[in-house]
Protein backbone atom coordinates (compact mmCIF):
# COMPACT_ATOMS: atom_id res chain seq x y z
CA UNK A 1 0.00 0.00 0.00
CA UNK A 2 2.19 3.42 -1.09
CA UNK A 3 2.03 5.99 2.01
CA UNK A 4 2.93 9.49 2.02
CA UNK A 5 3.14 11.68 5.13
CA UNK A 6 2.30 15.52 4.78
CA UNK A 7 4.43 17.22 7.80
CA UNK A 8 7.89 16.52 9.76
CA UNK A 9 7.61 17.71 13.22
CA UNK A 10 7.34 17.07 16.29
CA UNK A 11 4.74 14.07 16.02
CA UNK A 12 6.08 12.44 12.60
CA UNK A 13 8.75 9.86 14.27
CA UNK A 14 5.98 8.01 15.77
CA UNK A 15 3.91 8.01 12.06
CA UNK A 16 7.07 7.24 10.30
CA UNK A 17 7.94 4.02 12.66
CA UNK A 18 4.25 2.96 12.65
CA UNK A 19 4.18 2.95 8.62
CA UNK A 20 7.80 0.84 8.66
CA UNK A 21 6.23 -1.28 11.42
CA UNK A 22 2.97 -2.14 8.88
CA UNK A 23 5.02 -2.33 5.82
CA UNK A 24 3.73 0.34 4.15
CA UNK A 25 5.35 1.63 0.92
CA UNK A 26 6.46 5.01 1.68
CA UNK A 27 6.22 6.81 -1.58
CA UNK A 28 6.25 10.24 -0.74
CA UNK A 29 7.31 12.91 2.32
CA UNK A 30 6.44 16.63 2.66
CA UNK A 31 7.53 19.25 4.25
CA UNK A 32 7.71 23.74 3.42
CA UNK A 33 11.27 23.18 5.88
CA UNK A 34 13.58 20.63 3.29
CA UNK A 35 15.71 20.15 6.82
CA UNK A 36 12.94 18.64 8.70
CA UNK A 37 12.37 15.85 5.97
CA UNK A 38 16.38 15.07 5.93
CA UNK A 39 16.50 14.97 9.07
CA UNK A 40 13.72 12.64 9.26
CA UNK A 41 15.20 10.29 6.37
CA UNK A 42 18.44 9.91 8.12
CA UNK A 43 17.26 8.99 10.97
CA UNK A 44 14.66 6.49 9.27
CA UNK A 45 17.03 5.39 6.70
CA UNK A 46 14.17 6.48 4.21
CA UNK A 47 16.33 6.85 1.21
CA UNK A 48 16.26 6.85 -1.46
CA UNK A 49 12.42 8.62 -1.12
CA UNK A 50 10.66 11.38 -3.30
CA UNK A 51 10.39 14.40 -1.37
CA UNK A 52 8.54 17.34 -1.51
CA UNK A 53 7.54 21.18 -0.56
CA UNK A 54 4.10 21.09 -2.23
CA UNK A 55 2.01 18.25 -0.91
CA UNK A 56 -0.25 19.30 -3.74
CA UNK A 57 2.42 18.05 -6.53
CA UNK A 58 3.03 14.78 -4.26
CA UNK A 59 -0.29 13.40 -4.34
CA UNK A 60 -0.23 14.23 -8.12
CA UNK A 61 2.85 12.46 -8.54
CA UNK A 62 2.36 9.67 -6.09
CA UNK A 63 -0.46 8.71 -5.62
CA UNK A 64 -0.82 7.38 -2.58
CA UNK A 65 -3.34 4.95 -1.26
CA UNK A 66 -2.59 6.14 2.55
CA UNK A 67 -1.52 9.67 3.27
CA UNK A 68 -0.98 11.12 7.08
CA UNK A 69 -1.73 14.66 8.08
CA UNK A 70 0.94 15.85 10.74
CA UNK A 71 0.89 19.64 9.92
CA UNK A 72 -0.07 21.97 12.41
CA UNK A 73 -3.41 22.03 13.25
CA UNK A 74 -5.29 25.14 11.76
CA UNK A 75 -4.05 23.23 8.44
CA UNK A 76 -5.60 19.57 9.00
CA UNK A 77 -8.92 20.56 7.38
CA UNK A 78 -7.88 21.71 4.17
CA UNK A 79 -4.63 19.37 3.69
CA UNK A 80 -7.14 16.03 4.62
CA UNK A 81 -9.73 17.52 2.16
CA UNK A 82 -7.39 17.80 -0.44
CA UNK A 83 -6.01 14.29 -0.06
CA UNK A 84 -9.74 12.87 -0.14
CA UNK A 85 -10.55 14.85 -3.58
CA UNK A 86 -7.18 13.41 -4.40
CA UNK A 87 -8.85 9.56 -3.45
CA UNK A 88 -6.18 9.37 -0.95
CA UNK A 89 -7.48 7.18 2.32
CA UNK A 90 -6.76 9.40 5.60
CA UNK A 91 -5.22 9.18 9.00
CA UNK A 92 -5.59 12.82 10.52
CA UNK A 93 -3.60 14.34 13.94
CA UNK A 94 -5.72 15.62 16.59
CA UNK A 95 -7.17 17.53 16.37
CA UNK A 96 -8.99 16.57 13.10
CA UNK A 97 -9.77 20.16 12.19
CA UNK A 98 -10.19 23.51 14.21
CA UNK A 99 -13.89 24.06 13.32
CA UNK A 100 -17.18 22.05 13.37
CA UNK A 101 -17.89 22.84 9.79
CA UNK A 102 -14.56 21.61 8.65
CA UNK A 103 -15.14 18.61 10.51
CA UNK A 104 -18.35 17.80 8.81
CA UNK A 105 -16.81 18.67 5.40
CA UNK A 106 -14.38 16.18 5.89
CA UNK A 107 -16.91 14.23 6.70
CA UNK A 108 -19.18 14.28 4.18
CA UNK A 109 -16.79 14.35 1.27
CA UNK A 110 -14.90 11.32 2.78
CA UNK A 111 -18.45 9.93 1.95
CA UNK A 112 -18.96 11.43 -1.43
CA UNK A 113 -15.48 10.32 -1.83
CA UNK A 114 -15.44 6.66 -0.61
CA UNK A 115 -12.37 6.82 1.11
CA UNK A 116 -11.42 6.06 4.70
CA UNK A 117 -10.71 8.69 7.45
CA UNK A 118 -9.47 8.26 10.90
CA UNK A 119 -9.09 10.69 13.38
CA UNK A 120 -5.17 9.68 15.26
CA UNK A 121 -6.93 9.05 18.78
CA UNK A 122 -4.18 6.55 19.51
CA UNK A 123 -4.58 6.06 23.13
CA UNK A 124 -7.44 4.05 22.37
CA UNK A 125 -5.24 1.74 21.06
CA UNK A 126 -3.32 1.45 24.88
CA UNK A 127 -3.74 -1.79 26.06
CA UNK A 128 -4.40 -0.30 29.64
CA UNK A 129 -7.57 0.99 27.49
CA UNK A 130 -9.06 -1.67 25.42
CA UNK A 131 -8.83 -3.93 28.81
CA UNK A 132 -11.19 -0.80 30.39
CA UNK A 133 -13.25 -0.36 27.26
CA UNK A 134 -13.85 -4.24 26.94
CA UNK A 135 -15.22 -3.85 30.63
CA UNK A 136 -17.13 -0.73 29.27
CA UNK A 137 -19.32 -3.42 26.43
CA UNK A 138 -19.34 -5.50 28.71
CA UNK A 139 -21.47 -3.69 31.05
CA UNK A 140 -19.23 -4.66 34.09
CA UNK A 141 -19.48 -0.92 35.45
CA UNK A 142 -23.66 -1.43 35.85
CA UNK A 143 -24.42 2.09 35.87
CA UNK A 144 -22.13 4.24 34.95
CA UNK A 145 -22.00 7.60 37.52
CA UNK A 146 -19.04 9.81 37.16
CA UNK A 147 -15.96 10.08 34.73
CA UNK A 148 -12.93 12.01 35.45
CA UNK A 149 -9.93 12.91 33.15
CA UNK A 150 -6.94 14.54 34.15
CA UNK A 151 -4.15 15.97 32.44
CA UNK A 152 -1.21 17.87 34.22
CA UNK A 153 1.62 18.73 31.91
CA UNK A 154 3.97 21.15 31.73
CA UNK A 155 4.98 23.18 28.46
CA UNK A 156 6.88 25.69 28.65
CA UNK A 157 8.73 28.69 26.70
CA UNK A 158 10.89 26.23 25.04
CA UNK A 159 8.53 24.59 24.16
CA UNK A 160 6.23 26.98 22.20
CA UNK A 161 9.47 29.06 20.78
CA UNK A 162 10.21 26.40 18.45
CA UNK A 163 7.00 26.86 16.30
CA UNK A 164 5.10 30.15 16.28
CA UNK A 165 1.60 28.47 15.61
CA UNK A 166 1.58 26.73 19.08
CA UNK A 167 -0.80 28.57 21.44
CA UNK A 168 -2.46 30.45 18.44
CA UNK A 169 -6.47 30.07 17.69
CA UNK A 170 -6.24 30.22 14.03
CA UNK A 171 -3.61 27.51 13.83
CA UNK A 172 -3.67 25.65 17.42
CA UNK A 173 -6.27 26.43 20.37
CA UNK A 174 -4.79 26.08 24.09
CA UNK A 175 -3.74 23.51 26.05
CA UNK A 176 -7.66 21.45 25.85
CA UNK A 177 -7.17 21.37 22.28
CA UNK A 178 -3.68 20.53 21.78
CA UNK A 179 -2.29 18.83 24.77
CA UNK A 180 -5.41 17.11 26.21
CA UNK A 181 -7.60 16.48 23.40
CA UNK A 182 -6.67 12.58 23.57
CA UNK A 183 -7.90 12.43 27.15
CA UNK A 184 -10.81 14.70 26.41
CA UNK A 185 -11.77 11.71 23.46
CA UNK A 186 -11.21 8.96 25.65
CA UNK A 187 -13.64 10.19 28.38
CA UNK A 188 -16.11 11.12 26.14
CA UNK A 189 -16.10 7.50 24.24
CA UNK A 190 -16.07 5.72 27.61
CA UNK A 191 -19.01 7.67 29.21
CA UNK A 192 -21.38 7.14 26.43
CA UNK A 193 -20.76 10.01 23.75
CA UNK A 194 -23.66 11.77 24.11
CA UNK A 195 -23.54 14.81 25.79
CA UNK A 196 -26.34 17.03 27.30
CA UNK A 197 -24.47 19.77 28.58
CA UNK A 198 -20.84 21.48 29.15
CA UNK A 199 -20.32 24.53 31.74
CA UNK A 200 -16.53 25.42 31.43
CA UNK A 201 -14.13 27.64 32.53
CA UNK A 202 -10.66 28.16 31.13
CA UNK A 203 -7.91 31.06 31.92
CA UNK A 204 -4.06 32.07 31.04
CA UNK A 205 -1.86 31.76 34.28
CA UNK A 206 1.63 31.06 33.27
CA UNK A 207 2.20 31.47 28.78
CA UNK A 208 1.69 35.65 28.51
CA UNK A 209 2.89 34.22 25.03
CA UNK A 210 0.71 32.27 23.67
CA UNK A 211 -2.96 33.51 22.78
CA UNK A 212 -5.44 30.42 23.86
CA UNK A 213 -5.37 29.16 27.48
CA UNK A 214 -2.76 27.27 29.46
CA UNK A 215 -6.15 25.56 31.98
CA UNK A 216 -9.47 24.48 31.38
CA UNK A 217 -12.05 22.93 33.42
CA UNK A 218 -15.34 21.57 32.87
CA UNK A 219 -18.15 19.71 34.05
CA UNK A 220 -19.75 17.64 31.81
CA UNK A 221 -23.80 15.94 31.95
CA UNK A 222 -24.03 13.17 29.64
CA UNK A 223 -27.31 11.92 28.19
CA UNK A 224 -27.12 8.55 29.89
CA UNK A 225 -27.50 10.47 33.56
CA UNK A 226 -23.76 10.19 34.34
CA UNK A 227 -21.18 13.06 34.77
CA UNK A 228 -18.01 13.89 33.52
CA UNK A 229 -15.04 15.97 34.90
CA UNK A 230 -12.42 17.76 32.54
CA UNK A 231 -8.84 18.95 33.97
CA UNK A 232 -6.53 19.89 31.82
CA UNK A 233 -3.33 22.38 31.74
CA UNK A 234 0.10 22.74 31.21
CA UNK A 235 1.02 24.86 33.94
CA UNK A 236 2.35 22.31 35.80
CA UNK A 237 5.96 22.72 37.51
CA UNK A 238 8.73 21.30 36.29
CA UNK A 239 7.75 18.66 34.07
CA UNK A 240 4.62 16.64 33.20
CA UNK A 241 3.27 15.05 36.33
CA UNK A 242 0.44 12.51 34.73
CA UNK A 243 -2.55 11.88 32.81
CA UNK A 244 -4.81 10.01 34.04
CA UNK A 245 -8.41 8.50 33.62
CA UNK A 246 -11.30 7.55 36.30
CA UNK A 247 -14.49 5.62 35.69
CA UNK A 248 -16.66 5.23 38.77
CA UNK A 249 -19.68 2.68 38.34
CA UNK A 250 -22.29 1.19 39.96
CA UNK A 251 -20.04 -2.02 40.25
CA UNK A 252 -16.59 -0.60 39.33
CA UNK A 253 -14.22 1.85 39.88
CA UNK A 254 -10.90 1.58 37.33
CA UNK A 255 -8.40 4.33 37.36
CA UNK A 256 -5.80 4.31 33.97
CA UNK A 257 -2.35 6.29 34.77
CA UNK A 258 0.82 7.55 33.88
CA UNK A 259 2.03 10.16 31.55
CA UNK A 260 -0.01 8.94 28.85
CA UNK A 261 -2.94 6.47 30.41
CA UNK A 262 -0.55 3.39 29.90
CA UNK A 263 -0.91 2.28 32.90
CA UNK A 264 -4.13 -0.09 35.08
CA UNK A 265 -3.68 1.61 38.66
CA UNK A 266 -6.97 0.55 40.37
CA UNK A 267 -9.29 -1.82 39.16
CA UNK A 268 -12.26 -3.47 41.00
CA UNK A 269 -15.33 -4.91 40.19
CA UNK A 270 -18.38 -6.33 41.89
CA UNK A 271 -18.52 -9.38 40.08
CA UNK A 272 -15.02 -10.66 40.48
CA UNK A 273 -14.13 -12.39 37.02
CA UNK A 274 -10.04 -11.21 37.10
CA UNK A 275 -7.56 -10.81 39.97
CA UNK A 276 -7.51 -6.56 40.41
CA UNK A 277 -3.11 -7.67 41.56
CA UNK A 278 -2.97 -9.37 38.25
CA UNK A 279 -4.83 -6.89 36.07
CA UNK A 280 -2.56 -4.00 37.36
CA UNK A 281 0.79 -5.86 37.19
CA UNK A 282 -0.41 -6.83 33.43
CA UNK A 283 -1.39 -3.80 32.06
CA UNK A 284 1.58 -1.33 33.35
CA UNK A 285 3.43 0.14 29.73
CA UNK A 286 5.75 2.54 30.26
CA UNK A 287 6.13 4.55 27.30
CA UNK A 288 9.29 6.86 26.30
CA UNK A 289 6.90 9.99 25.86
CA UNK A 290 3.72 10.92 26.13
CA UNK A 291 2.97 9.59 22.71
CA UNK A 292 2.89 5.85 23.62
CA UNK A 293 2.17 3.15 21.67
CA UNK A 294 -0.64 3.02 19.92
CA UNK A 295 0.51 4.49 16.53
CA UNK A 296 1.33 0.96 15.52
CA UNK A 297 -1.63 -0.60 16.34
CA UNK A 298 -3.61 2.52 14.60
CA UNK A 299 -1.78 1.95 11.44
CA UNK A 300 -2.63 -1.82 11.54
CA UNK A 301 -6.36 -1.06 11.61
CA UNK A 302 -6.59 1.75 9.45
CA UNK A 303 -4.58 -0.54 6.63
CA UNK A 304 -7.67 -3.29 7.63
CA UNK A 305 -9.96 -1.18 7.17
CA UNK A 306 -9.09 0.08 3.55
CA UNK A 307 -8.42 -3.41 2.82
CA UNK A 308 -11.47 -4.59 3.54
CA UNK A 309 -13.56 -1.89 3.27
CA UNK A 310 -15.63 -1.12 6.90
CA UNK A 311 -14.55 1.86 8.87
CA UNK A 312 -11.72 2.54 11.30
CA UNK A 313 -11.80 1.85 14.70
CA UNK A 314 -11.32 5.63 15.04
CA UNK A 315 -13.42 7.20 12.36
CA UNK A 316 -13.65 11.00 11.82
CA UNK A 317 -16.84 11.46 13.39
CA UNK A 318 -15.00 10.09 16.39
CA UNK A 319 -12.33 13.14 15.61
CA UNK A 320 -15.33 15.53 15.91
CA UNK A 321 -16.87 14.42 18.95
CA UNK A 322 -13.65 14.60 20.46
CA UNK A 323 -13.64 18.46 19.09
CA UNK A 324 -16.60 19.33 19.56
CA UNK A 325 -16.33 18.83 23.56
CA UNK A 326 -13.27 21.14 23.71
CA UNK A 327 -14.92 23.60 21.60
CA UNK A 328 -18.48 23.37 23.95
CA UNK A 329 -16.06 23.88 26.94
CA UNK A 330 -14.15 27.27 24.94
CA UNK A 331 -17.80 28.50 24.53
CA UNK A 332 -19.11 28.19 27.77
CA UNK A 333 -16.25 29.64 29.59
CA UNK A 334 -16.46 32.62 27.21
CA UNK A 335 -20.39 32.78 27.45
CA UNK A 336 -19.92 32.03 31.33
CA UNK A 337 -23.17 29.84 31.21
CA UNK A 338 -24.01 26.23 30.60
CA UNK A 339 -23.21 25.07 26.50
CA UNK A 340 -25.64 22.13 25.61
CA UNK A 341 -25.09 20.04 22.73
CA UNK A 342 -25.21 19.51 19.99
CA UNK A 343 -23.15 22.40 18.74
CA UNK A 344 -24.18 23.67 14.73
CA UNK A 345 -21.11 24.94 14.34
CA UNK A 346 -17.85 26.77 16.43
CA UNK A 347 -14.62 27.45 16.00
CA UNK A 348 -11.86 28.38 17.75
CA UNK A 349 -11.46 31.70 15.96
CA UNK A 350 -14.76 32.31 17.53
CA UNK A 351 -12.63 33.31 20.23
CA UNK A 352 -9.37 35.29 19.11
CA UNK A 353 -8.57 37.74 21.47
CA UNK A 354 -10.30 36.43 24.83
CA UNK A 355 -7.05 36.66 27.21
CA UNK A 356 -6.20 39.65 25.49
CA UNK A 357 -3.04 40.11 23.13
CA UNK A 358 0.21 37.73 23.48
CA UNK A 359 3.51 39.35 24.34
CA UNK A 360 6.14 38.98 21.52
CA UNK A 361 8.68 36.10 22.22
CA UNK A 362 11.87 36.93 23.02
Amino acid sequence: MKYALIGCGRISPNHIAAAKANNLEFVGICDINPENMHDKILKFELDPIHTYTDYKHMLEAEKPELVAVCTESGKHAQIALDCIDAGCNVIIEKPIALSLKDADEIIRRAKENGVKVCANHQNRFNKSIQKIRDAVDKGRFGRMFYGTAHIRWCRDWNYYSRADWRGTWEQDGGALMNQCIHNTDLLRWMMGDEIDTVMGMTDKLNHDYIEAEDLGIALIKFKNGSYGILEGTTDIYPKNLEETLYLFGEKGTVKAGGTSVNRIEEWRFSDQLDDSEEVIAQFNENPPNVYGFGHTPLYKDVIDAIKNDREPYVTAEDGRRALELVLAVYKSAAEGQPVKLPLKDCSTMDFVGRFGERKVMR
